[in-house]
């Protein structure tokens, strides 16, 4: 029976069976669906929960129904047909490329990167040399002779700013 048939035998709606069930966490099974399955044995259990709460018991006050059976549900024993085992060995198949082939990209990837950063390498390697190189060339600052002045360059000097003569007539005016 689902939630409905026992709902009209009890004179109650399908979510007054349904809230008791989830409530009192009673032992109900349910169908592929997921929807409450009844037997004529849970008929006994529901009508007393009913006629406490018709004698003015609160729900919360209800203790949750011990049954004695235990309940158990089969499982149909399915066969699969030698069309669906192949398409099974295929999929696992595909499935079994796909990861090799994942694996591999991953790989590839790797190797990329290592050679990036072998090159990398090698560049900082040369321009430590080329660096250590320069160090040697050029002279230390105690090594410059300090009793001869250090020549300047002309062209680096600015030429100084000629300042312009007032006459006095002109700053009458505002010239």
């Amino acid at each position: 029976m689902n939630s409905s048939e026992v709902a009209k035998i009890l004179g109650v709606s399908t979510s007054t069976v349904q809230r008791w069930v989830k409530q009192l966490n009673l032992p109900m099974e349910r169908n592929e669906r997921g929807h409450y399955t009844f037997t004529e044995d849970d008929l006994p259990i529901l009508e007393n929960i009913r006629d406490q709460i018709q004698n003015g018991a609160l729900l919360q006050d209800i203790a949750p129904v011990k049954t004695s059976t235990i309940r158990k549900g089969t499982v149909k024993a399915v066969e699969m047909s030698p069309d669906f085992e192949k398409l099974m060995m295929m999929f696992s198949d595909l499935e079994r490329k796909i990861d090799n082939k994942a694996d591999s990209v991953a790989s590839y990837q790797l190797i990329q990167h290592r050679k990036e950063i072998e090159e990398l390498q090698n560049q900082v390697a040369e321009l430590a040399a080329a660096l250590e190189e320069f160090g040697h060339r050029v002279p230390k600052p105690k090594e410059l002779a300090t009793d001869q002045p250090v020549p300047l360059d002309n062209s680096l000097m600015l030429p100084e700013k000629r300042k312009k003569k007032k006459k006095a007539f002109g700053g009458f005016f505002g010239f």
